[in-house]
């Protein structure tokens, strides 16, 4: 029978911030459910992105939204127009998120191009960033002070409806910008540039478009190296129906940012969902997504090779599978990044080993308590054994069994208890199915 192997006593490392999300389930009109679903999901960040839909609903987030007139005087507060961003922004920061806040625009799929163009004088719109980051962080024009870490520059500009001019513009004004802000704000992390991906490195016949990606990446950091411009972090995307594809990806991100010296930069996949992209809509709603979600974020964690992930995208759109729009109950993934939410509250990794095929593991520890994720996004159900040791003396374990499938969201199947320096329970993974155990040491009773 297959094994997998956890030594409660080997601490490995520190859960990373894998379920951040893009946007909010968020109403103007009451966002009582928009701060419920943050905490019920432990979201670390926001990212705002595409924020209130088309044109990020003219008045949102966007750049052009909040500087109406770029003609204006920058550093007059009368010519900023922050009103419906500070409401949005303020539900997530009063929630215990964090922003993780888009400097650009939202993507335009029409015809007509309005906002997606290089803007006119790019050190102008570097200011205008300054006064936006001043803004949400040291009070600026009525501010606040809150704790904005993360500040990306532009997204997706290898895409057409994101970015109207040429690579070398965009290098232009990523160094520009990045060198300004970086100067302004040296406490603050800087970068970008939410790449399309890197779909040719997996894919065979991709077309030329989509292998453009790849070089793109490359001539960027050997651009923003030569211009001596700081990548605190860099941000990249991914659609896919395969965990490994995801790994793989991430792998790429992490090996070429050291291969060209930027070893201390960052590394965020910042969107990502089930299926290819545009297609797949129906899956990332079902339990199908549920475990590629969960199995996605223990592979990340466990290979290492980026510091965070953000889920795209709440809102009333067809990327949205964590609730229903119309009654803002869960759906099926919204469980999975509850569970792993509870991972990343218990702060430490755990030892963990296994060697099989399709399943995907992470424990974490409090000290006191240990949680585990077990996922099987195949189609077949599996026996394994889950070996515990590293259990203290005079401890009883007592494990409680949550079971993520079609019958059942997260709810207690079984609860077993343990005596002695191991525990080899026996248990069975459903297809397409997330396991949670939930481990409580306690002192035996020896009457």
């Amino acid at each position: 029978m297959d094994k997998i192997k956890f030594n409660l006593s080997k601490i490995t490392g520190k859960v990373k911030p894998m379920h951040g999300i893009n946007n909010l389930p968020y109403s103007p009109q009451d966002c009582s459910f928009a701060k419920k679903f943050l905490k019920d999901c432990g979201a670390p960040y926001c990212r705002l992105h595409d924020t209130m839909g088309a044109y990020g609903g003219s008045y949102y987030v966007d750049v052009p939204n909040i500087f109406r007139d770029f003609d204006a005087d920058e550093n007059d507060p009368a010519n900023y127009d922050f009103y419906l961003t500070d409401e949005y922004i303020a539900c997530i920061q009063e929630s215990g998120c964090e922003t993780f806040y888009r400097l650009g625009v939202t993507i335009e799929w029409a015809s007509k191009k309005y906002r997606i163009h290089p803007p006119k004088d790019y050190a102008k719109w570097a200011r205008i960033c300054e006064h936006i980051i001043m803004h949400y962080t040291q009070g600026w024009a009525d501010g606040f002070n809150y704790n904005i870490k993360y500040w990306e520059i532009w997204n997706e500009p290898e895409n057409p409806p994101m970015w109207t001019g040429t690579k070398e513009e965009f290098f232009d004004l990523y160094a520009t910008a990045s060198k300004y802000l970086k100067s302004k704000f040296p406490h603050l992390s800087i970068g970008g540039y939410g790449s399309c991906g890197f779909y040719a490195v997996t894919r065979d016949n991709m077309s030329d478009f989509y292998k453009s990606f790849v070089p793109y990446f490359t001539d960027f950091l050997e651009y923003i190296k030569k211009e001596n411009a700081p990548l605190d972090f860099f941000s990249w995307h991914i659609y896919t129906e395969s965990v490994e594809e995801v790994a793989v990806h991430a792998k790429h991100a992490r090996d070429t940012l050291d291969k060209y010296g930027f070893t201390d930069t960052e590394t965020f996949l910042n969107e990502w969902n089930f299926g290819d992209e545009g297609t797949s809509h129906f899956h990332k709603r079902t339990m199908v997504g549920a475990a590629f979600l969960a199995s996605v974020m223990c592979k990340l964690q466990n290979d290492g090779n980026i510091d965070g992930a953000m889920y795209y995208a709440l809102g009333g759109g067809v990327y949205n599978g964590l609730t229903e729009p119309v009654d803002n109950s869960y759906r099926k993934p919204m469980y999975s990044m509850m569970m792993f939410n509870d991972l990343y509250k218990k702060g430490d990794t755990i030892q963990c080993e296994h060697s099989i095929e399709g399943v995907y593991a992470l424990g974490a520890s409090d000290g006191k308590e240990t949680a585990v994720l077990i996922c099987n996004p195949s189609g077949e159900d599996r026996l394994v054994e889950v070996e515990f040791s590293g259990i203290k003396e005079g401890i009883e374990l007592t494990m409680k069994n949550h079971l993520l499938n079609e019958e059942s969201n997260a709810e207690l199947v079984k609860t077993e208890i343990f005596r002695g320096f191991k525990a080899i329970p026996v248990i069975k993974l459903p297809k397409t199915s997330v396991v949670y155990l939930n481990l409580t040491e306690m002192e035996k009773n020896n009457e």
